[in-house]
């Protein structure tokens, strides 16, 4: 029989998140998650998806934290420069920073439907924006003398993606970002990776091959016999801003129910 699940954890206690791409999906569970985890203020980014993010927002302060809208198009730097700006002037100081957003070229259900605009796009957020973010939110984490960043990954580079080459590109370029700014701001600040398996996101349950047959197809492939929805998934994606991660910096940490079985 199961352990019954114990408390969620306040391990965020007086701290305040910001969590891009917080309006929908993985996003707004991280920034719910963060409240229910005694953060004092939670930064909610979005870029189009206002409503999205004003629901969010209702969320987290339902669990009694502060909730304060940010919006940007991350692929303009100036525009993420000052969005940085106002969420350390809002919250005072930004303890953490989870890096969400990223597209995955959800629509291509194949290489050969691939398209330079495409890869224009995914590169741009996956790699420019999240740079952009680690940068800037990094530089003034350096300033107040400390912080932690998580950047949103993917399993898709340890497997690679015949569907969508370029998102995997993408998220393999991200590993090398992570690495590269987890050398230039230690000891001050952290910045890691955070790699989710499948997860059953609004947006995945509605995909047509999801919903004949792919899903029961992933489910049999992977160890656990689960995919997981995002709230699942949230609190380890905050691990790794937490004190009890405080000696890991530059890693890449997957939960994917055991599907790709990463090691030496």
């Amino acid at each position: 029989m199961p352990l019954a699940p114990l408390p969620v954890p306040r391990r965020f206690e007086g701290r305040s998140v910001v969590v891009t791409g917080a309006g929908t999906g993985f996003g707004a569970e991280i920034a719910v998650r963060a409240a229910q985890e005694g953060a004092r203020a939670v930064g909610i980014h979005y870029r189009s998806s206002a409503a999205g993010a004003e629901a969010t927002a209702a969320r987290v302060r339902a669990e009694g934290a502060e909730a304060v809208l940010l919006q940007a198009d991350i692929v303009e730097w100036a525009r993420v420069a000052a969005m940085a700006d106002a969420a350390f002037e809002a919250l005072g100081q930004v303890d953490v920073l989870i890096n969400n957003v990223g597209d995955v070229a959800r629509e291509q259900m194949s290489w050969r439907d691939i398209t330079e605009e495409s890869i224009d796009h995914v590169l741009a957020v996956d790699i420019k924006g999240t740079m952009a973010c680690i940068h800037e939110f990094g530089q003034r984490m350096l300033e107040q003398g400390h912080g932690s960043i998580v950047n949103i990954g993917s399993t898709v580079i340890v497997r690679g993606s015949a569907r969508a080459p370029q998102y995997a590109a993408a998220k393999y370029g991200l590993l090398g970002a992570t690495k590269s700014y987890a050398h230039a701001f230690a000891p001050t600040v952290r910045v890691n990776i955070f790699a989710p398996g499948f997860m059953e996101t609004e947006a995945t349950l509605g995909r047509k091959d999801w919903q004949s047959g792919r899903g029961d197809q992933l489910r049999a492939m992977t160890p656990m016999g689960h995919i997981p929805g995002p709230a699942e998934v949230a609190g380890a994606a905050l691990f790794l801003a937490t004190d009890d991660a405080a000696h890991i910096t530059g890693t890449y940490m997957v939960a994917d129910g055991g599907y790709n079985m990463v090691g030496a």
